[in-house]
């Protein structure tokens, strides 16, 4: 095993570089009707009285008719942000979604290999030794902006399938949801015992394609 700053890297046999599958990923959001997320996200909007009402003072007909407006205004500001956090919530959920299929796949390959065969430890699937694949791709990959690697396993070790937009608080899709995900991320990863060895980077190479531009 060697050492390295704080960080312990399992000793791979042999000098060559081992190809890894492919991590195919979908960089854009899947959603069925977008027109419908706008509509969950306006009442989200309504039910949590998101949009103060005015005050007790009497109003005229020319300054109701602008607070109507720009109350509206605003209630449709609220819900397209709500729809772009949401977005963005299913877009790192198909990235945690598609690293824990390539940690699988990985798995196999590992398997295959009688010089990979024994550095992994037999558990109970999501095996949380299985976080050394993680931070082989944060050592490797660089992913697009928003995205953190370990927010979308938290997110995708939270749901086994995006929940619609109707199940969120606007509290969660604003403020939590990071948290949340970071919280169940590291949960995960810290139940399997000590040592948790790194896959040192410059012995593993492999592919990222985007299923969103095939």
């Amino acid at each position: 095993m060697d050492i390295v700053g704080d960080r312990k890297f399992v000793e791979v046999p042999g000098d060559k570089t081992h190809e890894l599958p492919p991590l195919l990923v979908r960089s854009t959001p899947e959603v069925k009707r977008l027109d419908r997320v706008v509509g969950m996200a306006t009442n989200i909007i309504e039910s949590e009285d998101m949009i103060p009402l005015t005050g007790d003072a009497p109003l005229g007909a020319v300054e109701a008719e602008r607070f109507l407006q720009d109350a509206e205004r605003r209630r449709m500001d609220l819900a397209i942000n709500l729809v772009d956090q949401y977005l963005s919530l299913v877009t790192q959920w198909q990235w945690g979604d598609s690293i824990l299929e390539w940690i699988r796949q990985c798995e196999i390959t590992f398997g295959t290999r009688i010089e990979l065969r024994n550095l992994l430890r037999a558990d109970v699937w999501p095996h949380a030794g299985r976080s050394s694949f993680v931070q082989l791709l944060e050592d490797k990959l660089t992913p697009p902006e928003g995205i953190g690697i370990e927010k979308s396993v938290g997110l995708r070790l939270t749901f086994r399938q995006p929940p619609p937009i109707a199940c969120f608080s606007n509290q969660f899709l604003f403020y939590l949801n990071s948290s949340v995900a970071s919280t169940a991320y590291l949960t995960w990863a810290h139940m399997s015992p000590d040592p948790v060895s790194s896959l040192p980077p410059e012995r593993f190479s492999f592919q990222v394609v985007d299923m969103s531009v095939q």
